[in-house]
């Protein structure tokens, strides 16, 4: 059984991170690049948001008895299967775990430019994400 109350309070949560992300980025690399305390603090709140996305994605599969995942990438397979996201949306997410997972395995070869890339042209998924999970949550009574 799909527990909506629990899914509905790590997409708030994740909006919540997603916009305090939002409200602390730099509006220039160089700042950014200045910044290491900056520079943490977006990394974190980046990786913590994909977690949420992740598990938002986990707590409806196993809701709606979709069987076991065999990966993360299969979590998002098996939403797109059943038209519980879009195919963007769900290659988008498979490009942020993969994301997470360079941020938390290789902490110090991250990328500053691309971080701050990501961070000012890419936040905008993470509401594209809800959006769809919120209708399709509608959707479900």
């Amino acid at each position: 059984m799909l527990d909506k109350e629990r899914i509905l309070a790590k997409i708030d949560e994740m909006e919540g991170y997603s916009g305090e992300l939002k409200g602390i980025i730099p509006d220039n690399y160089e700042s950014y690049e200045r910044s290491i305390e900056k520079k943490r603090a977006c990394e974190r709140l980046l990786h913590i948001s994909v977690e949420c996305v992740i598990d938002i994605c986990n707590m409806v599969v196993v809701g709606m008895k979709m069987g076991l995942p065999d990966s993360e990438v299969d979590i998002f397979e098996k939403l797109e299967k059943n038209k519980i996201i879009s195919r963007k949306v769900s290659d988008k997410l498979k490009k942020m775990r993969a994301f997470r997972n360079v941020l938390v395995h290789r902490y110090g070869h991250t990328d500053d430019r691309t971080i701050f890339d990501l961070l000012k042209n890419k936040l905008s998924d993470f509401r594209e994400f809800s959006d769809e999970i919120l209708k399709y949550l509608k959707k479900s009574k």
